[in-house]
């Protein structure tokens, strides 16, 4: 029996692309990234509705394997019924589950918003923090969380927030070997300038869900097809 052939790595039109992680990524390669998607995405922004930076971290607490859009429909009645974290601080936990049931987990991140928020209460006047490192001391606030809070409410670059989207997104472009959020971020923080940290999450997670879908991306249609190494996708290109 004889062996089979080995599979072409290809640039463009009509054949499957399986490019060979690994390889490391330049600061060249990100900044064409980040160039493709300015133009594209020039307004994107967190796609959680919110009016400040305290109804942001409680609805990114919310948002843990939970669709953008599902919070979106909790928060209104949330906010409605516990507009601030001293009103949420005394919130009846069971109340509150009702409330938030629809998105998920929601015994553990209703502890997690009320602990949170007993927490900013009586160690931060009822004020979000501005610092990394408080925000990662709160209950239920990772480092994702503290970083979509620091970028989207004060503009203040902390890091790159790494979720599913930018995890796929970045591996498929080439521009990390790691699965790992933490490590997914070291690599982004080393590839951009800090001026991008911010709009770069926000603008890939818009393309991830227009166009870079995980399944049957659009590569068609992309903008950044001439960067990208299309590293695991087998989606065949149309000819022409």
């Amino acid at each position: 029996m004889g062996t089979k052939p080995a599979k072409r790595k290809v640039g463009r039109a009509g054949q499957k692309v399986r490019a060979k992680p690994g390889s490391k990524a330049t600061p060249e390669q990100a900044a064409a990234v980040a160039k493709g998607l300015a133009k594209e995405y020039a307004d994107a922004e967190c796609a959680l509705t919110h009016k400040n930076a305290f109804q942001l971290l409680v609805a990114t607490i919310l948002s843990a394997q939970c669709t953008d859009q599902r919070v979106n429909m909790v928060t209104p009645e949330l906010f409605k019924k516990w507009p601030t974290p001293e009103d949420l601080a005394q919130a009846d936990v069971r109340e509150l589950e009702k409330v938030i049931q629809s998105t998920g987990f929601f015994r553990n991140k209703a502890k997690n918003i009320l602990g949170c928020c007993q927490k900013l209460v009586e160690e931060h006047g009822g004020e979000v923090p501005r610092t990394l490192e408080e925000l990662v001391k709160l209950p239920g606030i990772g480092r994702k969380t503290a970083n979509v809070v620091l970028g989207t409410a004060y503009g203040i670059p902390s890091g790159v927030v790494v979720d599913t989207h930018v995890t796929r997104l970045c591996f498929r472009l080439g521009l990390t070997k790691h699965s790992n959020a933490v490590k997914i971020e070291q690599d982004l923080i080393k590839l951009l300038p800090e001026k991008e940290w911010i709009d770069f999450s926000h603008r890939l997670i818009h393309h991830g869900r227009r166009i870079c879908n995980a399944r049957k991306p659009l590569c068609g249609k992309c903008m950044l097809l001439e960067v990208c190494p299309r590293i695991g996708v087998e989606e065949k290109m149309p000819a022409g």
